[in-house]
């Protein structure tokens, strides 16, 4: 048996840990955004909800470049040097911490997630600038204070703070607490912090079927809500100019991939600074 205490012990603990006969929410997006960490009942059920609804292909991949322009904004035109990704999902090309320290080489970012295979992936995300910091918790999102307690250890909580969480929320399944739990993240950061968030939203039939086939395959559901649930996230926080937006629309640009002005997609974005 292998010893959990050693690193090849605890890789294969957490191996163990990873689920391969049903989807799996990391590794279904993963397959989307064209990454290779995905097994076959991920690539199934990705196959049988593009024939059902191409345009989640897309919801995948303009919330990816979103994430790079939000960054590129916060770390190059408001000054922000540190970085809270709740829900990271499976590494890929332009995770936070490469978009923030091309910007800001002294940026420092903190990933959360609960995932085995997130954790089994983690060291891609360790990667960082002599002047900057990376590192990884495995924490949940439903205890939102123990995730500032560790977050601590890396970043300064009495300076302002990017906290990220996209394509996440969906994962709990009540707004009342999916709010609450933002709420008390925020409240755990100083004035000057903003909030990132971007989601699936129910704004077509087609991502309604693509919502309940993914929920019926045996994954852990994922729950898509409308466009003023994704607003109330920001509930008084100042919005960030354009506000909430689909995707592709907030704050388009030519520093990285970009997506058609006119895309529509069924997913909504903003992003909010604490007074």
């Amino acid at each position: 048996m292998s010893d959990p205490t050693t690193p090849l012990g605890a890789a294969a603990a957490t191996r163990a840990r990873i689920d391969s006969t049903k989807p799996h929410s990391a590794r279904f997006w993963n397959y989307f955004v064209g990454g290779e960490d995905h097994y076959e009942v991920d690539r199934r059920i990705g196959d049988e909800i593009k024939e059902i609804f191409p345009g989640l292909v897309d919801v995948a991949l303009t919330s990816r470049h979103f994430l790079g322009r939000a960054v590129r904004h916060l770390a190059g035109e408001v000054g922000i040097r540190q970085f809270l990704d709740v829900g990271t999902g499976l590494p890929t090309a332009d995770n936070t911490h490469q978009v923030a320290q091309r910007v800001a080489p002294d940026a420092r970012i903190v990933y959360v997630d609960n995932d085995p295979i997130v954790l089994a992936h983690a060291g891609a995300l360790l990667t960082s600038t002599p002047q900057g910091a990376t590192s990884y918790l495995e924490a949940d999102l439903h205890h939102p204070e123990a995730v500032l307690e560790a977050a601590a250890g890396t970043l300064d909580l009495s300076r302002p703070v990017a906290l990220m969480i996209l394509n996440t929320l969906g994962h709990v399944a009540d707004h009342d607490e999916a709010r609450d739990l933002v709420r008390r993240l925020l409240a755990g950061l100083p004035a000057g912090s903003h909030l990132v968030i971007s989601d699936s939203t129910a704004t077509s039939e087609g991502m309604i079927a693509a919502s309940e086939a993914y929920n019926a395959s045996g994954a852990v559901p994922y729950h898509v809500r409308s466009i003023g649930e994704i607003a109330g996230f920001f509930d008084d926080l100042d919005l960030v100019d354009p506000g909430i937006v689909q995707v592709p629309e907030w704050r388009p640009d030519t520093h990285g991939p970009t997506d058609p002005a006119t895309a529509a997609v069924d997913a909504y974005c903003g992003v909010g600074r604490k007074r």
